[in-house]
């Protein structure tokens, strides 16, 4: 008996998915032919009235896109006035933590020859 139970919740549970993923589906479906209606529309009233017909299109600048990200990063940066400060005190642009390093030491590069 409880196999038999088993199976039937096992197939109720598979009928009940594909049945939501259907319903997905077609919503979907509903959703796109709207689109597509109203860009028929819109297709028809630019022929009528005789205007050019101008496509979606989403305007977007990379550049401006990256300068906006660039520059946003002095806003979330910890220490922003120590660094600035850090930066300006040194004549070589270079903070005085990278200046005063002193566990590496420059070694002669010989020659495979």
């Amino acid at each position: 008996m409880n196999e038999l139970l088993a199976t039937v919740v096992s197939w109720t549970l598979r009928i009940a998915m594909v049945l939501a993923g259907l319903v997905f589906f077609v919503s979907l479906m509903v959703v796109a032919a709207i689109a597509a209606m109203l860009w028929a529309v819109r297709l028809l009233w630019a022929k009528v009235t005789g205007k050019p017909v101008v496509p979606f299109a989403f305007k977007m600048n990379p550049a401006s896109g990256w300068t906006t990200v660039y520059r946003s990063t002095a806003r979330w940066s910890a220490n922003k006035g120590a660094r600035a400060s850090e930066s300006a005190a040194s004549p070589s642009g270079m903070r005085a933590s990278v200046i005063d390093v002193t566990d590496v030491e420059p070694r002669e590069i010989r020659s495979q020859h």
